[in-house]
């Protein structure tokens, strides 16, 4: 059997009675009979060559087989209602909300963000990383709902974009407690010569930094640059090495009190964003976190 010989009707059908466990109450919803019911059902089995149901007294009991067919048809029509109820602007059931964000952003960031989406049982995420122009095609093919990112989206006439600033923060530069704790350090004028661990070159905040030191002229010893922010949370708790990043990626190790903020500085800030397209299919809770997160931000 291939796909094209396999009735969706006939399992849409199937799907409705293993949902209610009851063949005359899924009649009475589909609007049919339930000796029409069952001959539907009787050649989906045959289409198949096995079962789907047993009898156990008056009740229908699923085989191992068609737990497996159920499965299946669950994601098949739970997909179809949730298009037919995004087309309409209403959300039902269970909502995917599909989220990119830059390589380069803090995961703890992320998560921070998305919270409101893990509370919810009626949501499922999608979270994609990588490169902002590999994130904005697909955002634009509508693969994403959403896209975070740490700069604003290039806009064109053939390519529209809505980049939401959700927030700024100040960068700091933390270090291991045994060694610093008690001590203030001044970005960048205390840094000639310090070992340090930095964002990579395509990160944002990077020419900032080297821009204050150049003006400056100071030369930290560079030990590490690091593109991935996870990573350079591992590399700030496990170096020794003083480094430059965002505070949000250490808030754990700040908090447990491994590591102590030696400074920050004004001109250095890591802004937020959130950018979609203007002609999209809403997702109401997402639109919601938006609208929070954007007056949160003023």
């Amino acid at each position: 059997m291939n796909l094209e010989q396999l009735n969706f009707h006939h399992l849409f059908y199937f799907w409705r009675v293993a949902r209610t466990g009851h063949m005359t109450r899924a009649a009475q919803e589909l609007h049919t009979s339930q000796s029409a019911l069952s001959a539907q059902i009787r050649q989906l089995e045959e289409r198949l060559g096995e079962a789907l149901f047993e009898r156990d007294g008056r009740r229908l009991v699923m085989t191992e087989t068609g737990q497996l067919v159920f499965t299946y048809s669950e994601n098949i029509f739970g997909l179809g209602q949730e298009m037919l109820g995004r087309l309409d602007g209403r959300s039902e059931g269970m909502v995917r909300v599909r989220v990119g964000s830059v390589s380069t952003l803090s995961r703890n960031y992320q998560e921070n963000w998305i919270r409101p989406l893990l509370m919810d049982s009626n949501v499922t995420l999608t979270l994609e990383s990588g490169p902002l122009e590999g994130l904005l095609v697909r955002l634009v093919q509508h693969k994403l709902d959403v896209v975070l990112a740490n700069e604003p989206g290039p806009s064109d006439q053939d390519r529209p974009l809505l980049s939401r600033f959700l927030g700024s923060q100040a960068i700091s530069l933390v270090g291991p407690a045994d060694i610093w704790k008690g001590r203030t350090l001044r970005i960048p004028e205390d840094l000639d010569g310090a070992d340090i661990a930095l964002p990579g070159p395509r990160n944002v905040l990077r020419p900032q930094f080297d821009a204050l030191c150049i003006t400056a002229g100071v030369k930290p010893r560079l030990r590490a640059e690091v593109d991935d922010m996870a990573m350079l949370r591992l590399i700030a708790r496990d170096s020794g090495w003083l480094t430059v990043l965002p505070e949000v990626v250490v808030q754990d190790e700040l908090r447990s009190g491994s590591l102590v903020r030696l400074g920050q500085s004004a001109q250095l800030q890591e802004r937020f964003y959130a950018i979609t397209t203007p002609h999209r299919h809403r997702v109401e809770l997402l639109e919601h976190l938006l609208a929070g997160s954007s007056e949160a931000a003023r």
